[in-house]
């Protein structure tokens, strides 16, 4: 897969098509945003306000995604 990092800003279409996994994991924090016809208008971090989290929250899980992406790779 090679060496991905998610941003807060990243576009949700775009990560979609560089790393599946990461969209999966996103799936794992209730962010159902691969299959949601905005994602190509939204960014991470927008899309994880609308669904209530903070900004903490959000820094939180882009942190252990990218974790996650590293031992994988």
């Amino acid at each position: 897969m090679g060496k991905y990092t998610l941003t807060k800003g990243a576009n949700i279409a775009q990560v979609q098509k560089e790393c599946p996994r990461a969209i999966e994991m996103l799936l794992d924090y209730g962010l159902n945003c691969a299959n949601c016809f905005l994602n190509q208008f939204d960014n991470v971090e927008g899309g994880a306000k609308l669904h209530g989290m903070t900004d903490d929250e959000i820094d939180r899980m882009v942190q252990e995604i990218n974790e996650q992406l590293r031992k994988e790779s």
